[in-house]
């Protein structure tokens, strides 16, 4: 249509709707849809832990967990340029723990910046991530505001696990059995991608299980490839502090939950560790017959769905509170 009439777009001073960093913008971050949001743009599920906490002899902004890996995270934000202060403090923060991401917001980065968390994502191993991103606000006519997020500096994290992989494989550090679980799960992988799951991949690595978040920390489900026992098969696995309270109170609605599943699950406490799990099997199977692999693949990815979309809104909503041991249920009506 020629006649059509199009709004302009118009980019509004960061300022001009957050009047302070600690007063305006941390609280308008901190909200979970715009942790969403945030998390969408940087391929991480964020779970808000606190704002303003003291990280050594700093306070960092806002402090979230990744809930497909339980590392944590330290969101750092500016509204204005990147000085030299926060930087120091981002490096801080990344000594004083063993595994963290460092999220790094500004309305404008320098060069000089920009280069420093290129070179720190480069010389640093998996266990830490730096990510450099500018905040932007758009608006057409009397619109509200809306923000946008650009990544200016990222961790290269494929590239870095191809070329460990790589490197052990070259290294013959690698038996026959890991060099196929890693070609099994770097598959997988693509397969989840290619297929759009909603499944998040992770990075493969040569072992028998690969991890996938489900929206809460404490809790992820578990693909297994086990060639011992011949069989395949997905878990949710809940390793959170309140794992036994979580568990029993799932298992609660065992009827409804294996209702949905559409097959009986096998429902493990186990009290002597640290973890519970819910267990899903597929006997019979060979993980050593390649040929076989789409029809695996195929199947974990429709389980691993199925398990998102049945467990993930009742694990949001637990509370480990509600839950009463059957001792202390016989203790309330004495």
């Amino acid at each position: 249509m020629t006649g059509a009439k199009l709004g302009r777009l118009e980019k509004l001073d960061p300022r001009d709707i957050w009047a302070t960093e600690t007063g305006d913008f941390t609280p308008w971050l901190a909200r979970a849809e715009n942790l969403t949001l945030l998390g969408e743009t940087i391929g991480l599920e964020l779970e808000l832990e606190a704002t303003e906490r003291n990280v050594g002899a700093f306070r960092a902004d806002i402090l979230c967990k990744d809930t497909d890996t339980g590392h944590w995270v330290l969101i750092e934000n500016q509204l204005g340029r990147t000085d030299h202060g926060h930087l120091g403090q981002l490096l801080t923060y990344a000594s004083g723990l063993e595994a963290v991401t460092i999220v790094w917001i500004a309305a404008s980065f320098t060069d000089e910046h920009r280069a420093a968390l290129d070179w720190l994502n480069q010389i640093t191993d998996d266990r830490f991530a730096f990510f450099g991103l500018e905040v932007e606000l758009w608006r057409i006519g009397d619109s509200l505001a809306a923000p946008k997020f650009n990544i200016i500096s990222k961790p290269n994290a494929w590239s870095r696990s191809v070329s460990q992989a790589a490197s052990a494989i070259a290294a013959d550090t690698l038996t026959d059995t890991k060099a196929l679980q890693l070609d099994y799960w770097t598959r997988f992988r693509d397969h989840l991608l290619l297929n759009h799951s909603p499944i998040r991949p992770q990075k493969p690595y040569p072992q028998l299980w690969m991890y996938f978040g489900i929206g809460r920390s404490g809790f992820k489900l578990m693909a297994v490839l086990n060639s011992v026992d011949d069989w395949i098969g997905v878990n949710l696995v809940i390793d959170a502090v309140d794992a036994t309270a979580f568990f029993h109170l799932l298992h609660e609605r065992k009827e409804e939950i294996e209702a949905a599943v559409g097959t009986a699950l096998d429902w493990r406490d186990l009290p002597d560790k640290k973890s519970c799990r819910i267990l899903l099997r597929r006997p019979g199977a060979n993980p050593l017959d390649q040929t076989a692999w789409p029809d695996y693949m195929a199947w974990m990815r429709d389980k691993l769905e199925r398990f998102a979309e049945i467990f993930g809104p009742r694990l949001r909503a637990l509370n480990a509170a509600d839950w009463k041991p059957a001792a202390m249920v016989v203790d309330d009506m004495a």
